[in-house]
C-alpha cells in the first residue's frame, strides 16, 4: 500500500467540516472522523476504484475523488509513483469545480 499524503488544504478541509459538526451535531463529529477513516483505508487499499468526474473538468489528471459513507463530503486524491496525495475533501452540494478554481485565482 502507498502512503497517503495529505496536503494543507485538505486538512484545512476537515477542520471546516469537523467545526461545523463540533457546532450543529456534536455527536456526528466522531462518526465523521470515523467515515473520513474509512475512505482513506479505502483509497490506500484501492486507489483506483475512485471516480474520475471531475478529472478533466478541473483539467488535474488523474484526479479521483471517494465518497464518505453517511456523510455528504468526497475525498478528492491523486495516486502519485510513491503516494496517494489527498487534495481536498469538500462537501457534495458545493460547487466542486469552483471550488477548486478558487485556489488558483
Amino acid at each position: 500500500m502507498k502512503p497517503l499524503v495529505r496536503l494543507l488544504q485538505a486538512d484545512l478541509d476537515v477542520e471546516e467540516a469537523l467545526a461545523y459538526y463540533a457546532a450543529a451535531a456534536p455527536h456526528m463529529a466522531l462518526s465523521f472522523l470515523d467515515a473520513l477513516e474509512k475512505a482513506y483505508s479505502h483509497i490506500q487499499r484501492q486507489p483506483g476504484t475512485g471516480s474520475l468526474r471531475y478529472a478533466h473538468a478541473l483539467d488535474i489528471p488523474g484526479l479521483r475523488f471517494w465518497p464518505c459513507q453517511r456523510f455528504p463530503h468526497m475525498v478528492f486524491y491523486v495516486e502519485r509513483d510513491e503516494n496517494i496525495a489527498l487534495v481536498r475533501v469538500l462537501h457534495g452540494s458545493r460547487d466542486i469545480p469552483a471550488t477548486f478554481h478558487e485556489l488558483s485565482d
